[in-house]
């Protein structure tokens, strides 16, 4: 293409108007500068591309094959502008978040639903997972920030943000209530029917370490896939639940649940923001994070 598109938006503007005048108001521009433009065009082309008439222009036939191209073409760009603006100006877009169920549900949904209060238009997809996919999903480009729960082994590209603390810790029902007042040590664990998460998450994978580092090797009576079905199995006193404590917190108050008691308490861990530098954070997607700082 030899001739500056800027050509092809006046000769676009003419033909849709089938006037000079009309376009070069369309344009803010002179109208000797249309005349110009199109006298260059068609210089360029070899052809003529209008027909004077008493109302204005028409299009030779020439014209009207190059107007058929040319129209898709400026009003696809226009499309997409249009659709930038709306992206930039947050009226519509995508956000791509990957969370495991306790950050969602301890974290992260009180901010999506004031986002959605505020930015109806943007379209948000949350993939479920736990911590070690989230991460693999955004090397990969699928997701734009990922929501996770510490610790976790992350390369260099990945930036991370502690925005809550959490703690571990184990729970029983009715059916240990001789537990309910003692001090335990770790090492008493290994007696007891322990319900956890499977080893494929962060959650366990940080217990086995800090139980590891003291001496103790779990063997679960039960191994579930979430901490919300350990709360219904410890509930029905199938055994003794590992959970982060918001899970267990409504059952804990109501009397349903106690929290046991050890002689040190496993260490606090926290809830991380993550982001990537080798994927650039649409203007959605920092919008809320902005608004989760």
């Amino acid at each position: 293409m030899n001739m500056n598109l800027e050509y092809y938006k006046i000769f676009y503007y003419v033909a849709k108007f089938g006037s000079f005048t009309s376009a070069a108001e369309e344009l803010c521009i002179s109208q000797p500068a249309v005349s110009q433009g199109i006298k260059l065009l068609e210089t360029n082309l070899g052809s003529n591309l209008f027909i004077r008439t008493q109302k204005g222009v028409k299009l030779t036939p020439e014209g009207e094959v190059l107007y058929s191209y040319i129209a898709r073409g400026y009003e696809t760009i226009l499309l997409g502008e249009t659709k930038f603006k709306k992206m930039i100006d947050l009226e519509n877009g995508e956000i791509r978040i990957g969370a495991s169920d306790m950050t969602l549900q301890f974290y992260l949904l009180s901010f999506l639903e004031a986002f959605h209060m505020k930015y109806p238009g943007i379209k948000v997809t949350v993939t479920n997972a736990p911590t070690p996919e989230t991460l693999e999903y955004l090397y990969d480009g699928k997701i734009d920030f990922g929501v996770v729960s510490a610790p976790f082994q992350a390369k260099a590209e990945i930036n991370s943000r502690k925005v809550k603390e959490i703690r571990d810790i184990f729970v029983a029902g009715s059916r240990f209530q001789n537990l309910k007042d003692r001090t335990l040590e770790y090492a008493d664990l290994e007696k007891l029917p322990i319900i956890c998460l499977e080893r494929n998450t962060s959650t366990r994978r940080y217990l086995d370490e800090i139980l590891k580092n003291n001496g103790v090797i779990l063997q679960p009576e039960f191994e579930l896939a979430t901490s919300d079905m350990i709360v219904q199995f410890t509930l029905r006193n199938l055994g003794i639940g590992s959970v982060v404590r918001d899970f267990a917190e409504k059952f804990i108050r109501s009397g349903e649940l106690f929290e046991l008691k050890f002689q040190r308490q496993i260490p606090a861990r926290n809830f991380c923001i993550i982001t990537s530098d080798k994927n650039p954070v649409s203007t959605a997607a920092r919008e809320l994070l902005d608004m989760m700082k």
